[in-house]
């Protein structure tokens, strides 16, 4: 099945909105931007299908859940939900259900493009 999601990114300091078009057959993300051809990033999932979409596209600043330092999907949230849901963590404390994150829900704060930066997160807080 393929279905879009809309997202915020910052080009140049300027926001705007588009649409990321998913296809869950072959776990792909394609980027459309304006004045570009589409690029296309697949993987074992939509987590990682969009961190690879972020280190590729280092001037864009994608406004994302799936983009926070702190959020990671758990292996089994990675199953479940072909990684389009995953945990925000938290030093010293075990995640619940209400932890549990759309990656492409809106988000502002502690952003990066860099899966490695969130993977060393994740790697810290399973020795807190």
């Amino acid at each position: 099945m393929i279905f879009e999601v809309k997202i915020t990114i910052e080009i140049n300091n300027e926001k705007q909105e588009i649409e990321l078009i998913c296809d869950d057959t072959t776990l792909s993300i394609t980027l459309n931007l304006e004045n570009q051809s589409s690029q296309i990033y697949t993987d074992r999932d939509f987590y990682k299908c969009f961190g690879i979409l972020r280190k590729n596209n280092p001037d864009i600043r994608f406004f994302c859940k799936g983009s926070k330092i702190n959020v990671h999907p758990s292996s089994m949230s990675s199953q479940m939900s072909l990684g389009l849901k995953a945990y925000e963590l938290a030093f010293r404390k075990t995640p619940s259900l209400e932890d549990v994150v759309y990656i492409f829900d809106y988000e502002e704060e502690n952003l990066t493009n860099n899966p490695e930066e969130q993977r060393s997160f994740y790697l810290n807080w399973i020795t807190s």
